[in-house]
């Protein structure tokens, strides 16, 4: 066993997986801790390295391409601090921090390790259920659906179309971009009627705008990363009309409750009345009004 343990976390190797724990240090990311524990199979590796630096050094681990759900859903976006797989290492603890590395690329070796992008996920992503109040609101997802809930300081747009429901058969894929601080993130699903929407973050009823708290906002990678766990692999290429169709080529669709026909018709007038107002612009109120339907 290879064990380093800092204030930031943990990292233990015992031959065949990288387990790291966040530390519990007030000075560890929300996210991070948030996230818990993590447990990488040898074969998702592509590379460790210790870089030492002046004050303190840097454990990294780099993982191969496709293996990991954070990584496809964050694209490389995640804050240093934020980043599980980097290790802040007290100068005197560096001789141990090259140790482990070395232990795990002798493995590597020993093991000839694939060098090749994933052609699965070999981590599973956070658990489910996973639900995050954000400064748009709060979204959830259960493992097969996702729910935005808009807070009272959403756009009008946003509110007018009520709680969002998605399905994961609907979704294309999710898009993250984090709040910086100094310009706004947003985490949007695509679904195939939505892929080509032009709507702003702020106005799209499929996306949350991410402008308030960047420690708190930054929590909503962990519900992008669950969903695209479940996603296909970007490896493959799911036919897009696969879960439309029936066996004899039939598009089949569901019937709408009647129950909520008073709702639909509320919600119609809102967006009309927004429309009439100036509020939206034709291509909003189109699109707007596309989503409220589809949900019916």
């Amino acid at each position: 066993m290879a064990e380093i343990i800092q204030r930031d976390g943990v990292w233990a190797f015992d031959g065949g997986t990288v387990r790291i724990t966040p530390g519990l240090h007030r000075s560890v990311a929300l996210f991070r801790q948030t996230y818990g524990e993590i447990a990488v199979p040898l074969d998702a590796v592509a590379g460790v390295v210790y870089e030492p630096e002046r004050k303190r050094g840097r454990l990294r681990l780099r993982l191969r391409e496709g293996s990991d759900p954070l990584l496809q859903a964050t694209g490389g976006r995640l804050p240093d601090a934020a980043d599980p797989y980097r290790l802040t290492v007290d100068l005197d603890r560096s001789g141990i921090a090259e140790y482990v590395a070395e232990e795990i690329r002798q493995s590597m070796l020993l093991e000839q390790t694939p060098k090749e992008p994933a052609s699965a996920y070999l981590l599973p992503g956070p658990p489910v259920p996973v639900s995050v109040r954000s400064s748009d609101g709060t979204v959830s997802f259960d493992g097969t659906r996702v729910r935005i809930d808009w807070n009272d300081t959403s756009d009008r747009v946003k509110r007018a179309t009520g709680p969002r429901i998605i399905d994961v058969g609907e979704l294309v894929r999710v898009e993250w971009l984090p709040n910086s601080g100094y310009e706004d993130g947003f985490l949007r699903f695509v679904t195939r009627e939505t892929v080509f929407s032009k709507l702003p973050p702020e106005r799209d009823p499929f996306a949350l705008d991410l402008w308030g708290s960047t420690r708190r906002d930054l929590l909503t990678a962990l519900v992008a990363t669950a969903v695209t766990a479940r996603l296909p692999h970007p490896s493959t290429r799911a036919d897009d009309h696969a879960d439309r169709s029936g066996p004899d080529g039939t598009v089949t669709t569901r019937p709408p409750d009647p129950d909520h026909h008073d709702t639909l018709l509320r919600r119609l007038r809102e967006i009309g009345e927004l429309h009439r107002d100036g509020v939206l612009t034709d291509e909003e109120f189109a699109a707007t009004k596309a989503a409220v339907l589809r949900d019916f």
